[in-house]
């Protein structure tokens, strides 16, 4: 089986919608890293030295290459990363290999036995 790692950069504002989004689409789990500070094409503005902005989460994801496009496209749709700028980015990279899968190996067969 091969798998897709998704990394998904954003406001924590969006952490839950986008895991609940690839969790509905097929993903079978994530990781959270949360206090990370992104700083995209337009630097936050200040004000007395402070900047205000808000929390940055990335969120992983290790999925079923064939479920991978898909759910990339789901969570970008529901964390706006196309309609606001600013508001996050997600990416996918391949994963050469992996441990510690095999409990959820059962449920991505499942999942993906109709598209194969």
């Amino acid at each position: 089986m091969d798998f897709k790692l998704i990394v998904a950069l954003a406001s924590d504002d969006y952490t839950e919608k986008i895991i609940d989004k690839a969790r509905e689409m097929g993903a079978t789990g994530a990781s959270v890293i949360t206090n990370g500070r992104g700083e995209g094409l337009n630097p936050h503005k200040t004000f007395l030295g402070l900047t205000f902005e808000g929390q940055i989460d990335m969120i992983l994801f290790i999925v079923e290459k064939h479920l991978s496009r898909d759910i990339l496209e789901g969570i970008a749709e529901v964390g706006d990363f196309d309609k606001k700028s600013g508001s996050g980015i997600a990416m996918q990279l391949n994963i050469e290999d992996a441990v510690g899968l095999n409990a959820q190996l059962e449920t991505i067969e499942h999942e993906i036995e109709d598209q194969i």
